[in-house]
């Protein structure tokens, strides 16, 4: 069976079913090794940061392996075991419907005026104190969750699926994992969590900055404003602390019109991240769904272009390519 009918097949498992949440998932388990792996680096290297290297090279090339060992494994066992497992494997890596079912149910209650619920169920899907949010800061941090975990979430592991298979997919679930886990400039991460922020952010250079462009199309065929999209990706990209989340947050701020960024509250300490956008409307719970429709859109796109592309690399690198 092809990569590409893998990849459909995964896609609409993930949409049918998500992750169900009593059954286990690879990414709970790279978290929790990845906890185990600490305390002893840290006993055995008194340098944080060499340390937190030999953490993600062993999570990593761990993670790779055992990958690798399960598909190819299967495959040899039986060529039809070896196409479920790849997709299944594939499966665990796509979040698209875990990640709409948590918004929508932070817009439910916020379009009936329950705030408290809303905070609550948001409380679930950021890392910002919620307890204190109004509407419009309720529907901005879902917005630019959702904007976010686009990349994590769903079209980086399409992406590296497409180039690599499920092996490829699922290692870069394990670098975005330990950049989750480690990646917090805190006193007790600030070292040893630096090479997974860093490496994380090599691994999602390439698909931030496609998945940013194609929602531009993506926001036309959404009912939104793809040109402005444009516009504000191009003005706005860099106001964020991260190199590669201000990509797909300043395109989604301008198909939707709205302004993203602004005050933060983290652990009871205030922070600022600069604007991306221009405040043409007030945020509502209605960006929520808007946003989530922009999503649906781009991982289709990012879906077709990304096996497109596979195809006509093949086809030039096998000498039938015709230009």
């Amino acid at each position: 069976m092809p990569l590409w009918m893998h990849l459909l097949a995964a896609l609409a498992l993930d949409a049918l079913c998500g992750d169900p949440p009593r059954w286990p998932h690879p990414v709970q388990a790279i978290g929790r090794a990845a906890l185990a792996v600490e305390a002893p680096l840290r006993r055995r290297l008194d340098d944080g940061f060499r340390a937190g290297l030999v953490a993600v090279m062993v999570m990593v090339g761990g993670t790779a392996l055992l990958s690798a060992a399960v598909v190819y494994g299967a495959a040899a066992i039986h060529p039809r075991l070896g196409d479920l497992v790849s997709i299944l494997v594939l499966y665990t890596t796509l979040a698209t419907r875990s990640l709409s079912d948590h918004a929508r149910a932070v817009q439910l209650p916020l379009q009936q005026g329950d705030l408290t619920t809303a905070r609550a169920q948001l409380a679930r899907l950021v890392g910002r104190d919620t307890e204190q949010l109004n509407e419009a800061e309720i529907s901005r941090a879902t917005v630019e969750s959702v904007a976010e975990n686009t990349v994590d979430g769903v079209t980086a592991p399409l992406l590296f699926a497409v180039v690599g298979g499920p092996v490829a997919a699922m290692t870069y679930k394990a670098i975005n994992t330990l950049d989750s886990t480690f990646g917090y400039k805190t006193e007790r991460y600030l070292h040893f969590g630096r090479a997974a922020a860093r490496l994380d952010d090599a691994a999602n250079f390439i698909p931030a900055r496609l998945t940013a462009l194609l929602t531009i199309p993506a926001a036309a065929l959404a009912g939104l404003d793809g040109k402005k999209a444009w516009r504000i990706l191009r003005r706005d990209r860099h106001n964020h602390p991260s190199p590669n989340g201000g990509q797909i947050e300043a395109a989604v701020a301008g198909a939707l019109h709205v302004r993203l960024g602004g005050a933060n509250r983290y652990f009871g300490q205030s922070s600022f991240r600069p604007y991306l956008g221009d405040a043409d409307q007030p945020l509502t719970a209605h960006h929520i769904g808007a946003g989530l429709r922009l999503m649906i859109w781009t991982t289709a796109l990012v879906a077709v272009v990304g096996l497109i592309g596979r195809s006509a690399f093949i086809a030039f690198y096998n000498g039938s390519f015709t230009p």
